[in-house]
């Protein structure tokens, strides 16, 4: 791809960003940007969490989930969609569709959250699940929309969920003009690309650093690699960013671009980041929120005194499995 075209892929996407940060409104919350005093005097960098485990369905995958409902055709809408989801995005998708109207599937495995599974379903939505690992999952869900001639939504390799995400990424440049990094966790792609994508249009310098779990770094062994790899994950905390990557994707090029630096952080380290978040700000943050904010406290040394901004991306996390990450 030359740089030419790189470049109008990433204007395009920009502009579509643009448009969905007005279009959203209200349905989408812009969700705080709160200072941690702790956390900034801990580090010795300005730490500011971006909360969008305060969003509707407690995550910010309902963003791209509206954003996509809004350009569905009169003809989409009556079939109804398929996705394919460990949890946020199906139940970010489900919301979406109710309030419009919109029959909507989910795939998933049958290792996903009980407590995400039992909100999709209440928001309408038909659960399918299958015995199989993530990536496996979403493909059979789209050769089953291609089978049904639906709809197939994925969470993250769609240009209308990337823009809707990417609403993330002008929310912060609004609020904290002077930004200097933002630390995200990365699973498919979706979020990184959009926030990536929205900066480097608004606040160009800014430093998007990508976050993984060591024990499943799928996408971040890609980006080492040139080319999207398979690899088997380890169980993690972070079961939101768990699962390989869909052949193709368009996030995979995006990253490419768009992140200057990766990290990978321990499960004790998600775990000691998820406790400071609940001792310091009260909050309870599912384990992929954990893995930013651990990503952002070992590489502080690199950002003294600069304004951080930490993507806490979700809450959804059974209680029980949270007080175990906390003992």
């Amino acid at each position: 791809m030359s740089v030419t075209t790189r470049t109008t892929q990433l204007s395009t996407l920009a502009n579509a960003i643009m448009q969905a940060h007005r279009l959203l409104r209200p349905q989408v919350a812009v969700t705080p940007l709160t200072h941690s005093a702790q956390l900034s005097t801990q580090t010795g960098s300005q730490i500011y969490l971006k909360c969008e485990h305060l969003q509707h369905t407690g995550s910010f995958k309902f963003r791209g989930a509206s954003n996509k409902i809004l350009t569905l055709s009169d003809k989409q809408r009556q079939q109804g969609v398929i996705t394919a989801s460990s949890g946020n995005h199906g139940q970010a998708l489900a919301l979406a569709g109710l309030r419009a109207g919109v029959p909507v599937t989910v795939y998933t495995t049958t290792q996903a959250s009980p407590l995400k599974l039992a909100a999709i379903k209440g928001f309408g939505a038909t659960v399918i699940s299958l015995d199989s690992e993530p990536l496996s999952v979403e493909l059979e869900a789209a050769r089953q929309a291609k089978a049904q001639n639906t709809l197939f939504i994925s969470p993250y390799n769609d240009a209308d969920i990337i823009a809707g995400q990417g609403t993330v990424g002008v929310e912060i440049a609004e609020q904290l003009p002077d930004v200097d990094a933002v630390f995200v966790a990365v699973g498919g792609g979706g979020l990184i690309s959009g926030i990536g994508s929205a900066l480097a249009h608004l606040k160009p310098g800014t430093e998007i650093i990508g976050c993984w779990p060591e024990n499943a770094p799928t996408m971040q062994r890609s980006l080492a690699a040139g080319e999207i790899i398979e690899m088997e994950e380890q169980d993690t905390l972070s079961d939101g960013t768990a699962g390989g990557i869909e052949p193709g994707s368009i996030t995979f090029p995006l990253c490419q671009q768009l992140v200057n630096k990766t990290v990978l952080v321990s499960e004790q380290e998600i775990r000691d980041a998820m406790k400071q978040v609940a001792r310091y700000e009260r909050w309870m943050i599912e384990g992929a929120a954990g893995v930013a904010l651990a990503g952002a406290i070992k590489l502080a040394a690199d950002y003294q005194g600069k304004n951080l901004v930490v993507v806490l991306c979700g809450r959804n996390i059974l209680l029980e499995k949270f007080l175990g990450a906390m003992a």
